[in-house]
């Protein structure tokens, strides 16, 4: 379900306009041989963005597992080798976020923050089904239409009608086939084939959803788990993604009253939100973010909270919003405008959203009407109304009832929050944790960073943190871990804007 850039729901996409399955498995597949991952199954190859050589492979999957001898599809992966001679026999595995990111096209990124486990174990990225070169379900970029007509609604819905069509008539568009449930049985091929004895996982995001299904399936086979950014399967997208984004809006009001700076140089900023709401819809001047060409637009209530979700993911981009939001009420919109396309432009990024909403609309919609999580008050009900009708008609494939459970866990489990999420704050976290420690809580621990957004792996002292996880001898050294270091993390200081008045807008550092 953050690393979100297609889909209004920025946790599991970040935020622009857009965006009985076989349980058991054959014994043969919870034995494996006790060496490290095979390279002789796997050629060497060149990634973009990877300065070096790594290894790239393929294994031929059944597109429903129910029908072993009937359509297959090629999952695709790659292998950074340990750098070390004597390397460890347990490969780090990266599970992307999304639903919908191709795991190789981020691995550039990721491969900084896991030089030091990459030492001594092999990292691994598999492109899951739907994503990446994976039996891909990519719906056209509509970055260069017009933005009047990527910003309706019905419009959006239209093109995604057609983009369901033309997947449907590919050798393996059967849409029903790519729940994150099924998916994972591929990852556990995988790790066969590989001939890697244990999984490391490390799940961001919608990874993390990722991580607590293969964990469930394949208990045995998991050593340790990394959580980063929680999202538990009984996580009811979009009805939390509400919820969440105004606790997190609010969080920020409240920061800002409560800095002296801040709420000197914005004393009503509340009230200039409120107001900015009340105003919607109304046409506004913008540029274009890919062509540069000026446009008139009809400025709605989604659109302006599309805006103001996607930089609360980073609390650097959110410490901009008091200024942004004062210069809105004033009808300058450019500086919130641009804040809400941030995050987006980074086609490595990018999310497959045939494969987004084949997950979504089975694994979440069903159950949205039972959610509990009440909509926010600036937020309502809009992606909740966004995703009914892009799953009206989208194939569901079949959801395991023990798909939503989060059984004890049988190995060390790191959870990692960051209390500034709008996306996977805290409580989701603190539940998942609650049920994985249920047998034995030493094997779990909870870390929160409280003035953090959406993913904190990499966030300072964070990266060693993980890496003392992973790399501990046994599982009583694993945890807990101290990350002391990163809950002192201070909230930024509010976005000075050119030309204000320093003494009015410059926040001193907590």
């Amino acid at each position: 379900m953050r690393r979100l850039s297609a889909s209004p729901l920025a946790s599991f996409v970040q935020s622009t306009p857009l965006r009985a399955c076989a349980m058991a498995l054959a014994a043969a597949l919870t034995s494996t041989p006790p060496h490290a991952a095979d390279l002789a199954t796997t050629k060497a190859c060149r990634v973009d963005g990877i300065a070096n050589e790594v290894q790239c492979g393929t294994i031929a999957r059944p597109l429903d597992p129910a029908k072993p001898d009937g359509t297959r599809i090629d999952i695709h992966f790659i292998v950074v080798p340990a750098l070390a001679r004597n390397k460890q026999p347990d490969a780090v595995l990266m599970l992307a976020g999304g639903p919908g990111q191709s795991a190789v096209g981020v691995a550039p990124a990721m491969l900084p923050a896991l030089a030091r486990l990459n030492y001594r174990r092999d990292l691994v990225f598999i492109d899951q089904r739907g994503t990446g070169q994976s039996a891909p379900l990519q719906c056209p970029d509509d970055a260069t239409l017009p933005l009047a007509e990527q910003l309706d609604t019905a419009a959006q819905v239209r093109r995604l009608a057609q983009c369901r069509e033309a997947l449907g008539k590919l050798p393996y568009g059967d849409l029903r086939m790519f729940t994150t449930t099924v998916a994972m049985q591929d990852f556990e091929a995988v790790r066969q084939h590989l001939g890697v004895r244990q999984w490391n996982l490390v799940g961001a995001s919608y990874g993390t959803r990722a991580a607590l299904e293969y964990q469930r399936q394949f208990p045995a086979q998991v050593r340790r788990s990394v959580l980063d950014g929680v999202a538990p399967p009984d996580m009811v997208l979009p009805a939390s993604a509400s919820a969440d984004s105004q606790a997190a809006l609010d969080a920020m009001f409240t920061a800002c009253e409560q800095e002296p700076r801040c709420a000197r140089q914005y004393p009503a900023l509340r009230s200039q939100w409120a107001a900015l709401l009340q105003s919607l819809p109304k046409p506004v001047g913008v540029q274009h973010p890919s062509t540069g060409v000026p446009e008139r637009i009809p400025l709605t209530r989604a659109l302006l909270l599309r805006s103001v979700r996607a930089p609360l993911y980073v609390p650097a981009l959110a410490s901009a919003l008091p200024a942004a939001i004062a210069a809105a009420s004033q009808g300058r919109f450019e500086g919130l405008l641009g804040l809400g396309s941030a995050l987006g432009g980074n086609k490595a990024g990018r999310v497959a959203m045939g494969m987004h909403l084949s997950v979504v609309c089975a694994e979440d919609m069903p159950r949205l009407s039972a959610s509990a999580d009440p909509p926010g008050v600036s937020f309502g009900r809009d992606e909740a109304t966004y995703y009914q009708a892009m799953c009206q008609d989208w194939p569901r494939g079949s959801v395991p009832e023990a798909f939503y459970t989060v059984p004890p866990a049988q190995s060390p489990v790191l959870l990692l929050s960051g209390g500034a999420d709008p996306a996977t704050p805290p409580r989701h976290g603190a539940r998942t944790a609650q049920a994985l420690g249920a047998g034995n809580a030493a094997l779990v621990q909870h870390l929160v960073v409280p003035n953090a957004g959406h993913g904190i792996a990499t966030l300072g002292c964070m990266g060693d943190v993980v890496f003392k996880f992973i790399d501990a001898n046994t599982h009583a050294s694993a945890l807990p871990q101290d990350a002391s270091c990163a809950l002192r993390i201070p909230r930024p200081g509010v976005f000075r804007p050119s030309g204000a008045d320093s003494a009015a807008t410059t926040v001193a550092t907590p």
